[in-house]
Order: C-alpha cells, then sequence, then structure tokens
C-alpha cells in the first residue's frame, strides 16, 4: 500500500467510465483480513472509500484506489495471479463488503 497521495495523483490518470470490480464513491470495509502485493496486511475493520481501479495485464498488476480520509489516496497493489493475490481478487466480495 502506497501513499497518501494529493488528491488526483492517481485517479486523474484513469478513466472514470471504465469497469471496476467494486462501486466508486463507496466505502468499504474489509471482513476478511489479507495481505497485498507490498507485504502490508489489511485487517478485518480497515474501512476506506473506493475511488478507481487500473490494470495492468503484463504482470496481472491490479491498482485499487483508495482513500482512508476522504481527502488524500493510497494504492493498494495486488497481483492476479494464483500464487499472490488471485484467490483475493477472485472473491473480493468475500474480503470487503459495502458499509
Amino acid at each position: 500500500m502506497d501513499g497518501p497521495r494529493p488528491r488526483g495523483f492517481w485517479t486523474s490518470a484513469l478513466d472514470p467510465a471504465g469497469t471496476t470490480l467494486l462501486e466508486r464513491g463507496r466505502r468499504y470495509t474489509v471482513v476478511a483480513a489479507f495481505t497485498d502485493y507490498d507485504g502490508v496486511r489489511h485487517a478485518a475493520g480497515e474501512s476506506w472509500v473506493f475511488l478507481a481501479q487500473n490494470f495492468m495485464p503484463y504482470d496481472d498488476g491490479l491498482s485499487l484506489i483508495v482513500s482512508l480520509d476522504g481527502i488524500s489516496e493510497w494504492h493498494i497493489r495486488l497481483q492476479w495471479r494464483r500464487e499472490t493475490q488471485g484467490g483475493i481478487i477472485d472473491h473480493l466480495g468475500d474480503y470487503v463488503r459495502p458499509v
């Protein structure tokens, strides 16, 4: 997880009309702990507003851009491979839920 960065740091470069796994502008809470690509553990109870996502197919990278405080942006990196966070992404609704 990288951040905080100023509003628009990541989201200004992403297509706002693109398809996403989560609903933009909605608050989510972590209901089952998981560890992201950077080794950061996201504990049950962690909460953030989903802003955007980006997928980089050459290394199966999925970026979730979120805001913890409504001001700054944070970047949660995941990798869509079985041996990394593939199971988390495939079952994201088991890990995060709308508030």
